[in-house]
Order: structure tokens, then sequence, then C-alpha cells
């Protein structure tokens, strides 16, 4: 099964008090291949990045602002997730936010395009109980090199986190 790799950036925590997706990467994994088939990009959320957020992922709205809003997009987006597995580190997390943005835009939660949904946060719980399970943790554990990683962004957060999958999933197996 064509499976899905993603990662969003936000301008705050909670959908629910009005924070919006700022970017959102997304990968192919094909045949356990990442292959060159992926699609990234920045929105203008229409509101200002909370500091602590922008502080994380360097995003602020004045660098968003000529972006175009979430809507644009989201068509697209869930054509290419379209019968796929999406795999998604913390995925409660980024599904709130991509319902939230889908339901802006008239469109069913992500989980109706998709064919499931995998959580990587889940899997690294359960290989590694009792120990830190974030993506540098995990990068770290499974010598995945995240040295560029200096702030979170989607498109490279999506790059790691699918070579971690992969040996989670590997390490699944066993």
């Amino acid at each position: 099964m064509r499976k899905i790799v993603l990662d969003t950036e936000t301008t705050g925590l909670s959908p629910e008090h009005g924070h919006r997706i700022v970017e959102l990467a997304a990968i192919e994994i094909d045949g356990w291949e990442i292959t060159q088939n992926r699609l990234h990009r920045y929105f203008n959320p229409e509101r200002e990045v909370d500091e602590g957020a922008a502080e994380v992922h360097g995003l602020t709205l004045e660098r968003l602002i000529n972006e175009p809003t979430f809507d644009f997009f989201a068509h697209e987006f869930a054509e290419f997730i379209r019968d796929a597995e999406l795999i998604i580190h913390n995925a409660p997390f980024d599904l709130a936010f991509l319902n939230a943005e889908f339901e802006r835009t008239g469109l069913p939660p992500v989980e109706s395009f998709c064919a499931s949904v995998t959580d990587t946060l889940v899997m690294a719980r359960r290989q590694n109980p009792g120990k830190k399970n974030n993506l540098n943790a995990l990068c770290e554990r499974y010598g995945v090199d995240y040295s560029q990683r200096t702030l979170h962004g989607a498109l490279l957060d999506t790059e790691l986190l699918a070579e971690v999958y992969l040996k989670l999933y590997k390490r699944e197996l066993h």
C-alpha cells in the first residue's frame, strides 16, 4: 500500500482556539522506498503566529502574508493522500489541524480520503517504553542524521520521519 508521511507546522497548539496550519509537507513511500513524489506548501494563516510557535519553526505572519490560504490547496492535498496510509508522528495533533482546515473548505475529514493512519509516536513508545520518543531522540536512536534540524520545518521533519518510520517498521516485524 502507498504510504504518505506528513507533518504540519501551526500558529499554535489548538485548532479549537482558531490556530491554523502554516506549513504542510507530505512525502510518498512506495514499495518501502522514499520516492520523489511529494507536496510542500506554506500558507497564510490569516492570523498572528503565537510567539512560542514562531520560536519552534521560525515562521511569522510577515513571512507568510503573501502565501495562499489552505483552502487553495485542500483538494490537491486530499487527492494526494487518497487511499494511502498516512504516517504521522503524534497523529492526533496533525489530524485535528487538518480536519479543522478541511471543515473550513467544506471537505469531509481527512480520514475519509486515506486508507488508514499510523502514529509513529505510538510505535516508538511501544518499542522504547519509558524513553524519549520525540523526532530528535528517534533520529539519534536509529542513526538518522538530523544535524540540519535547527528549527522544526515540515519538509525536513517529514524527510527525517520517513527514514525513522522505515526503521521502526522493520523493528515491528521482528
